[in-house]
């Protein structure tokens, strides 16, 4: 049946045996997708500031097969690959999934290490495979709980954490606990194979780590016989402006170990990559069992992986997302000032959260408002969600084609929105102060 040819009504009724949907008081049917842009089947158009997996048609045309053929589009796109990361970060497994990048990365720091137990940050999430579940506390606390080898350092939030603001060092004061937690372990006899993190943590509420903390982190990691995996799913390909990787944000010096993609490396083709060192590869090439990939890698996964490194190039989106990232944030900014909901503004490039609190000496998450915030806003046809461990964070991670105007619609907007619940809804202490 062709896209949209099923009434919405009977779509729906369909949809609700599978997965949770956005908005599902009143869903929406997406039918079609232009750049940032969605449309319902009526043809009614909304703002996307949520969709970070849109960042090949001629190749599948041609051919299409596994990887153990040779194919000048699997070598190209792996010296592409190359050019953007540290020299050390030298070769490449291509997938289909950023579930399957996190499982196999876990694969090769067991393997690496000859060690077993992972430390993960609290509130991460890595993917849906049961490997994955199991280290990811934002899903395994609602489900079979925590295994024995999974560790859980603290979340490096300087808005929520123990260490904010006004700490003097709040990178260090973050790394030593991890670095509690690493001897925690080996006092129990246990040893560490990874430490696990997103270079941005996402769904626990669009959090930057303090500059200066995965390089301590790894140094904890390291002396343990670790390795440190970065989780670039959700924030790699120049979605935080200032460099193609968000892990660089933490400075020239700091190398992770194991580098997984997924997402927006194939603008929404499935495919996924793990980049390592030549240490660990090996390693896990010792083993004699080869690690094979029917359709990631295939001369069209890699095909659309390379045009998307053109796009990239091309429409200067790095750049783009630098230039439109830090207006929105000044925009916002602008709002925070104005409206005493916001209690922080937080991001770099075209990865933002905005905190909302319900009281600014407590910083309790406003969570009915925020979700009523969402709903007003899916109302004036633009498409955002929450995150954070009180489903309270606003977070913007629009295509990378998402432009100066959008933004100043969409702030405009939730000023309006802000404004109408200062004088109608005032729930909450943040919203009656401007009464």
């Amino acid at each position: 049946m062709a896209a949209g040819g099923r009434a919405k009504a009977a779509t729906l009724a369909l949809r609700r045996r599978l997965l949770r949907l956005f908005f599902p008081e009143d869903p929406i049917k997406i039918v079609r997708g232009r750049g940032q842009y969605v449309y319902d089947e009526q043809g009614a158009e909304y703002i996307d500031c949520i969709n970070n997996v849109a960042h090949a048609h001629e190749q599948n045309q041609a051919l299409n097969t596994n990887s153990r053929y040779l194919h000048d589009n699997v070598v190209d796109y792996a010296q592409r690959l190359s050019e953007t990361l540290p020299e050390q970060l030298c070769v490449f497994y291509f997938l289909n999934s950023g579930s399957e990048a996190n499982d196999l990365a876990l694969r090769l720091a067991r393997q690496y290490t000859g060690h077993w137990d992972v430390v993960v940050l609290d509130h991460a999430y890595h993917g849906h495979l049961s490997s994955l579940i199991d280290i990811s506390p934002y899903k395994f606390r609602d489900l079979d709980g925590q295994k024995e080898w999974v560790h859980v350092a603290p979340l490096p939030d300087t808005y929520r954490g123990p260490y904010r603001e006004d700490h003097p060092n709040p990178a260090v004061a973050y790394a030593s606990e991890v670095k509690h937690v690493v001897n925690s372990v080996q006092e129990k006899g246990r040893k560490i194979a990874a430490f696990f993190a997103e270079s941005l943590p996402s769904v626990g509420g669009q959090i930057i780590p303090p500059a200066g903390y995965f390089l301590e982190v790894a140094e904890h990691i390291h002396k343990a016989g670790g390795v440190f995996v970065a989780d670039e799913i959700q924030v790699g390909f120049g979605r935080v402006g200032k460099h193609f990787w968000a892990f660089q944000l933490q400075g020239e010096d700091f190398v992770p170990d194991i580098v997984t993609m997924g997402k927006s490396i194939g603008n929404g083709h499935p495919v996924a990559c793990v980049a390592t060192t030549q240490a660990v590869a090996r390693a896990f090439e010792a083993t004699g069992v080869e690690y094979f990939n029917t359709f990631g890698g295939s001369p069209v996964s890699c095909a659309v992986g390379l045009a998307v490194l053109e796009v990239l190039e091309k429409e200067q989106l790095q750049a783009h997302a630098t230039c439109v990232g830090s207006f929105l944030m000044d925009l916002l900014g602008q709002q925070k000032a104005k409206h005493p909901i916001i209690g922080d503004i937080r991001g770099v490039g075209l990865f933002v959260g905005v905190d909302l609190i319900k009281d600014e000496a407590t910083r309790t998450p406003a969570t009915e408002e925020a979700d009523y915030l969402v709903s007003r806003l899916k109302e004036n046809y633009i498409l955002l969600s929450t995150d954070g461990p009180g489903r309270n964070v606003l977070k913007f991670k629009p295509p990378m084609c998402f432009s100066l105007d959008n933004a100043r619609h969409v702030v405009a907007k939730l000023d309006a929105i802000l404004t109408d619940m200062e004088h109608k809804v005032r729930s909450c202490e943040t919203l009656r102060l401007q009464a």
